[in-house]
């Protein structure tokens, strides 16, 4: 006998029946697949707080007329803020693909399992962001971002299912 485990999730991979709408599918990935990509760019030296820093400033100085001091608060939530909604949207678009992908068979527009691997996945996803980051000389890997991402991830599902749910 294997260990429970293995059997369990072995037993979900092969014997879940897949959907046959392959066009829905395929969007659904691709989807989330270019949101990926945009992730792994943002994790780059390029969008580093020092070079947000220096287009935002200008920016806010220019429309509000604020200064240094005022502007690095608002940045540091700027940047937080775009964790918040990067996560966010990467759960829901986790959902989406594999909602797309593993039908319920009954109809059900919102289910544990999507929701779970949804969070699951933006978990990893944070993980492996912030672990390249910590590579970086001009980006810190934090697990402070991660808690973020993976809550916004959490959150992202809690307004999926009471988006979905009966009324």
């Amino acid at each position: 006998m294997g260990h429970p485990t293995f059997f369990t999730l072995s037993t979900l991979l092969l014997h879940t029946r897949l959907t046959n709408d392959r066009h829905h599918v395929l969007k659904a990935w691709i989807a989330l697949i270019l949101w990926l990509v945009v992730i792994a760019i943002e994790s780059t030296t390029y969008l580093s707080s020092e070079h947000t820093g220096r287009i935002l400033f200008p920016l806010l100085h220019a429309l509000f007329g604020i200064d240094y001091v005022t502007f690095e608060p608002w940045h540091a939530f700027l940047r937080k803020s775009g964790h918040v909604f990067g996560y966010g949207l990467l759960s829901i678009l986790l959902f989406r693909a594999w909602r797309e992908t593993l039908p319920s068979g009954n109809g059900a527009r919102w289910m544990f399992r999507w929701a779970g691997i949804a969070v699951l996945g933006t978990a990893i996803v944070a993980s492996l962001d912030e672990w390249h980051q910590s590579y970086i000389p001009t980006r810190t890997g934090t697990y402070h971002d991660v808690i973020l991402d993976s809550a916004a991830g959490i959150a992202a599902q809690l307004l999926i299912f009471l988006f979905f749910r009966p009324l």
